[in-house]
């Protein structure tokens, strides 16, 4: 298997990106820049990921403000 220099979030697994995210964030900042109600009704890390991984487009909302988290903390 290839390793994917360009590709920053290669390796992470969506679980550690939802936890850095609420870690660092918190439930309700994430509720107001991502509109999911899995942020904002209840939220746990176990009801996001199910709702992520069958949703691509929030999928991709979260990945991209992970990687600006990335940048800002140059992790």
């Amino acid at each position: 298997m290839e390793t994917q220099k360009n590709n920053p979030l290669h390796g992470i697994k969506l679980e550690q990106i939802v936890t850095d995210l609420q870690a660092h964030y918190g439930w309700e900042y994430l509720g107001y820049n991502i509109k999911i109600k899995c942020f904002t009704d209840n939220p746990s890390v176990k009801s996001s990921l199910k709702f992520l991984r069958r949703m691509p487009w929030a999928r991709t909302k979260v990945e991209n403000l992970y990687l600006e988290y990335l940048k800002k903390n140059k992790k």
